[in-house]
């Protein structure tokens, strides 16, 4: 196995800078996402690691090696992008042999590496069919066996599920992530898709406009986001104004519709910042007779309800200000009607005081 180490790693197309002084570790054996919108510099780091796009400035380390200035052939890469290119004259075992014949192996060890590579992407069997026979998700397993023969020490994605629907995504992103973790293979995923990172990740890195602005596990990066970009690119968020009374040992306190109270805050919110607190709509408790201890209450009158299958999502006036809650649609739970006064409140342990700016 091999780790990746980026360094300062930039990329400029004259005065604009697609990817901005990053620098990563990638450990041994880690999956990692790289996640953020369109034109964030998430695929042009993938293709500078790959040896397609050669830096501006920065080095890039694959184990002990300086692989900055070699070739993509001579990485020890594989990578799989969004569209398959499957040859379509060819069956699914040429197309998997490909890259061997590419590497002049022997005939008798090409087929046994095909038949074994085949069994581990769940396709023993389909060695005779073309891609005209296949569903998507069965030539994105292709692509990854065509990958997977040639043993490559690092392995990349590039939105790879991206032409899927959405019942296959799921489907795949599961299978993804369980065939990495039986191969043990140094993985980078670039995705978009906020649910995959989440899902598939043992670390995420988010981008934003070329530079690279959280690093953490899935559950930091969406508990714990230390940016208004970050907790709004990552799921839903109810984003509140409030004033800043001073910094706590664990935080800060805030006040928020007339109410004080303590929470976890960015560093450097001082007394008197205007500030945002970041709730997400699973932590805000609706309960028309008593909050869970430890909620802060406070008074809130019910402007809307949508139904959504297994959740209800309520959107709640409180302080003047607009938020929203989820609840499970179980039976036992009743339904508020619009116009209904309650109390909503939350676990100020479980949402972040960050810069309004």
């Amino acid at each position: 196995m091999t780790d990746i180490r980026l360094i300062k790693l930039t990329k400029s197309y004259g005065a604009s800078r697609a990817v901005d002084n990053v620098d990563l570790l990638i450990e041994n054996g880690e999956f990692f996402s790289l996640l953020g919108p369109s034109g964030c510099g998430k695929s042009t780091t993938l293709r500078m690691i790959a040896g397609f796009v050669q830096p501006s400035e920065g080095r890039i380390w694959l184990g002990d090696e300086d692989v900055t200035d070699l070739p993509p052939e001579k990485r020890g890469i594989g990578i799989v992008f969004q569209n398959y290119a499957i040859f379509p004259h060819m069956n699914v075992a040429e197309n998997v042999a490909f890259g061997l014949k590419m590497r002049k192996v022997p005939k008798a060890e090409i087929a046994r590496k095909v038949e074994a590579v085949l069994a581990q992407v769940g396709l023993k069997g389909y060695d005779e069919r073309y891609s005209r026979q296949l569903s998507g998700g069965e030539q994105q397993r292709v692509a990854l066996a065509r990958v997977l023969v040639t043993e490559p020490r690092i392995l990349l994605l590039d939105e790879p599920l991206s032409a899927l629907d959405k019942n296959m995504r799921e489907e795949m992103k599961f299978w993804i992530k369980d065939l990495q973790r039986k191969l043990g293979i140094t993985t980078v995923y670039v995705t978009h898709d906020q649910d995959e990172a989440l899902t598939m990740s043992d670390r995420i890195g988010v981008m934003q406009k070329s530079r690279l602005v959280q690093v953490g596990s899935p559950e930091e990066i969406y508990e714990r986001p230390r940016t208004l970009f970050v907790t709004s690119f990552i799921g839903h968020s109810n984003i509140l104004d409030i004033e800043v009374r001073g910094p706590t040992p664990g935080g800060a306190r805030v006040a928020f519709a007339g109410t004080d109270f303590e929470t976890r805050s960015a560093p450097g919110l001082g007394a008197g910042t205007k500030a945002k607190l970041v709730v997400r709509p699973e932590n805000v408790v609706v309960d028309p007779d008593a909050l869970p201890a430890g909620a802060i209450p406070f008074p809130a009158t019910v402007l809307s309800e949508t139904y959504q299958g297994p959740i209800v999502r309520y959107r709640l006036s409180v302080g003047g200000q607009e938020l929203v809650a989820e609840r499970q649609n179980q039976a036992h739970v009743r339904r508020l009607a619009p116009g209904a006064a309650v109390l909503a409140g939350w676990d100020p342990a479980r949402c972040e005081a960050l810069a309004a700016g």
